[in-house]
């Protein structure tokens, strides 16, 4: 196993390198919730995307561990990243396209 993959059996509240793994995933979510913002730019689009990227994720650590992931924990830190994730990306996403358009009254030429 490498050494940079966090396995789900660490993933929980009782111990320090538990709650730092639950942290990095949330730091990682609001990470991402900026990646929405420059890459996606619609509001509409986030969850979408969230739901898309974690889906992989899944996929990816299936195909990792040769199992499908058992642990609640696991599952409760995915959930609450999407739900970060989403929510946050959708609000930076909504306050760019809620921008005034500036129009320039001034005349072009002065003749």
């Amino acid at each position: 196993m490498f050494p940079f993959v966090i396995p789900p059996q660490i993933l929980g509240f009782s111990t320090p390198s538990g709650r730092l793994s639950m942290m990095s995933f949330v730091l990682n979510a609001l990470t991402c919730a900026l990646g929405l913002l420059y890459f996606i730019r619609r509001g509409k689009q986030c969850l979408d995307f969230t739901v898309t990227v974690h889906f992989f994720h899944l996929l990816g650590c299936w195909f990792y561990s040769s199992r499908f992931p058992s642990a609640l924990t696991w599952w409760l830190v995915q959930a609450v990243c999407i739900a970060l994730m989403a929510v946050i990306g959708e609000y930076l996403c909504m306050r760019t396209e809620l921008k005034e358009i500036p129009l320039n009254s001034a005349p072009k030429s002065n003749v």
